[in-house]
């Protein structure tokens, strides 16, 4: 008998798994600071992923120059490095793990979402384990494609600068490699004398350069309200917190560039992929509503916003009783006439009866 009453039950408990489901996906929602971020959507202009070219042999988005250059795999399996883009498919390269080199790559077009959400795959190598540097930088400022000292970048630069550094020009209280940000106003300088502490609006130290996973920067900026910068460099999609900045503003419209720099010692740098999402908030009206179980109490008064989601629990709370109440009877049904008495071959009925031929009517009472 059990079997039935499972079978019974089972579209009622597949439909409301469904859309538990659909209400638990809608809470998930990803939360930055006090915002709610509804969903993203990817920015061609400002990614870039291999072949990194078009049939052209060009980027329609995209420059490098300075010392930078494409790595290309080819079908024998021996390296080219190519200055003169082919059909390349491994990664850009800003320097060689050489001294005294920069290279950069910037946007062709300035990034025109308020808020927006960067991931960057890169690498840095080399293979010495206790001399190595520069490092590289993230840039988004007013200009673009000025070589200077910084990281390979101008100095006295508008805008923001991320600065991942390998390489330390004075004794800190923080490990090395370190990664630290300036937002530049356009006339005070780096400070390169303190690794940028006199200039830091935040920073953290990580051990990215030769790490065994795939090492990524992610950068979430909400327009004048929050700076959140996270990387990956311990294991795949473990996201480790480096620092957040509020209420912050940068120039409008920037234009987004990585440079690289090496001196005396050195290391590669290299990008790999960058994705570029405009990220698309949740209303504030609908970001203030409070979260909890799904047959929560809500009050549809509370906000505008509420109608919608109180509506949908009271009819999922009204389909699951209904179903329950429909699965009960149908396991009665079935009860009464599948042969649930405890007769003999003649026994319809809860009665029993007699034997089998025996009679249908017991008294005035029918016995099924």
């Amino acid at each position: 008998m059990l079997p039935r009453f499972a079978s019974v039950f089972s579209v009622p408990v597949i439909i409301s798994v469904f859309l538990l489901g659909f209400v638990r996906a809608e809470e998930d929602k990803l939360r930055i600071g006090n915002e709610t971020i509804d969903r993203t959507v990817q920015l061609r202009t400002h990614s870039i992923y291999a072949p990194y070219i078009d049939q052209d042999l060009q980027n329609r988005w995209w420059d490098f120059g300075a010392d930078a250059y494409v790595v290309r795999i080819l079908p024998s399996g021996f390296r080219a490095e190519l200055t003169i883009f082919q059909n390349t498919n491994k990664h850009i390269r800003l320097t060689q793990n050489r001294p005294s080199q920069m290279g950069w790559l910037w946007s062709r077009l300035p990034l025109t979402a308020a808020n927006f959400v960067i991931e960057i795959e890169f690498k840095v190598s080399g293979d010495s384990s206790h001399l190595f540097g520069d490092g590289l930088a993230v840039w988004l400022t007013r200009d673009r494609k000025k070589e200077g000292p910084v990281f390979g970048n101008q100095d006295n630069f508008e805008g923001l600068g991320i600065f991942l550094d390998t390489y330390a020009n004075g004794r800190h209280s923080y490990s090395f490699p370190h990664i630290t940000a300036m937002l530049g106003d356009g006339k005070t300088p780096y400070d390169s004398g303190t690794d940028g502490d006199t200039n830091s609006i935040g920073g953290c130290s990580a051990n990215f350069r030769r790490t065994n996973v795939a090492t990524k920067l992610k950068i979430t900026h909400l327009h004048d309200k929050l700076l959140d910068v996270k990387l990956q460099h311990k294991a795949w999609d473990e996201w480790t917190d480096c620092f957040q900045v509020k209420n912050i503003s940068l120039p409008v419209n920037p234009y987004m560039g990585f440079s690289a720099m090496t001196g005396d010692v050195s290391d590669a740098h290299d990008i790999i992929t960058v994705t570029t999402y405009s990220a698309i908030l949740v209303p504030e009206e609908k970001g203030k509503k409070k979260k909890g179980g799904i047959f929560s109490s809500a009050s549809p008064s509370d906000e505008p916003g509420s109608w919608l989601a109180f509506f949908f629990k009271l009819f999922l709370l009204v389909g699951v009783c209904a179903g329950g109440y429909y699965g009960y009877q149908e396991y009665r049904r079935r009860q009464r006439f599948g042969g649930g008495g405890g007769g003999n071959f003649g026994g319809f009925g809860r009665g029993g009866g007699g034997g089998l031929g025996g009679p249908l009517y017991s008294g005035n009472k029918r016995a099924f």
